[in-house]
Order: C-alpha cells, then sequence, then structure tokens
C-alpha cells in the first residue's frame, strides 16, 4: 500500500482533519467568547489571531492540504476506476472549494476589513458585529466541508486497503 498516492491520501486525510479541528474550535467557542469580553477587546483579540496565524503552522498545513487534495482530485480523475476514487475526487473537491475557495473569498476579505478598522475608533463595534455575523457563517462551512471531507477521504484509504487486503493471497 505504500505507494505516493497512498502516501498523499494519508497525509491529505490527516491535514484536513487538524484542519477540520481549527475551523470547529473558532464556530463551537472562539468567535462567542471574543464577542462576549468587553469592547473593543475582542475585535482587537481577533485582529491579533488574524496577524499571529498567518506567521504559524497553520499556514503550510493550509496549502499543504490544499495542494495535496487538488492533485489527488487530478489523479482520481484520471483513474476513476481505481479503489477508493470516487470518495478521493469528492472529498478532495469539497475540500478545495468549500474551506480554500471559501477562506479566500469569504474570510480573507473580512480579516482585511477588520483589520483596516481600528478597534476603538467610531466605526469599531459596527465593523464587529458585521464580522462575526459574516465570518462565523463562512466559517461554518469551512468546518462542515473540512469534517466532511476527512471522512470520505478515510473512507478511499479503507476501500484501497480493502482491496488490497482482498488481493493478498
Amino acid at each position: 500500500m505504500e505507494n505516493p498516492t497512498n502516501i498523499l491520501l494519508w497525509f491529505s486525510a490527516i491535514s484536513v482533519g487538524i484542519m477540520a479541528g481549527v475551523y470547529y474550535t473558532f464556530s463551537a467557542f472562539v468567535m462567542r467568547s471574543l464577542d462576549a469580553i468587553e469592547a473593543p477587546s475582542g475585535m482587537l483579540a481577533m485582529q491579533s489571531i488574524n496577524r499571529v496565524i498567518v506567521r504559524s503552522s497553520f499556514l503550510p498545513i493550509f496549502f499543504g492540504s490544499t495542494l495535496a487534495c487538488a492533485v489527488l482530485a487530478v489523479i482520481a480523475v484520471l483513474n476513476l476506476s481505481a479503489p477508493g476514487a470516487i470518495w478521493t475526487l469528492v472529498g478532495s473537491i469539497l475540500y478545495v472549494m468549500g474551506m480554500f475557495v471559501v477562506t479566500v473569498a469569504g474570510n480573507v476579505p473580512l480579516n482585511n476589513q477588520l483589520e483596516a478598522t481600528k478597534a476603538d475608533s467610531p466605526d469599531g463595534p459596527e465593523m464587529w458585529a458585521l464580522y462575526m455575523r459574516k465570518w462565523i457563517v463562512w466559517n461554518h462551512v469551512r468546518t462542515i466541508a473540512c469534517i466532511a471531507s476527512t471522512v470520505m477521504l478515510i473512507f478511499a484509504i479503507g476501500e484501497r486497503i480493502q482491496i488490497a487486503s482482498d488481493a493478498t493471497p
């Protein structure tokens, strides 16, 4: 089972699962916690998170998992009859669209708007309310996409293992 596609599939399942956990954390309690503390502290904290996250191990996993899933989608399309190919294709496309595209088109522009607004300015409370309303929705989409993608990639791994074990005498 140790071929490059299998290694890429394992890497993707694990890294996508990590991303699911990161996004779930924000959806489940981080954003509500930031909103619950006295203004403008929550907004200042989120601005800090947005600055720190791009200098952390998050970014290599973010881009690495996206690239791995994009490559897996191409591999699956080129060999749809391979074990786990459909699970791989659907899981990979869901991840790239539901995590990467949503982040780039939805969350990052909101992060940029938040960063451009001084938390203690007259526009601060309005920006924070808008940010909370829109950013959380997009984050829920990312969370669900990552969880579903992880499940599909695990199904693909399982199907590949099953076929390999059935072929072993």
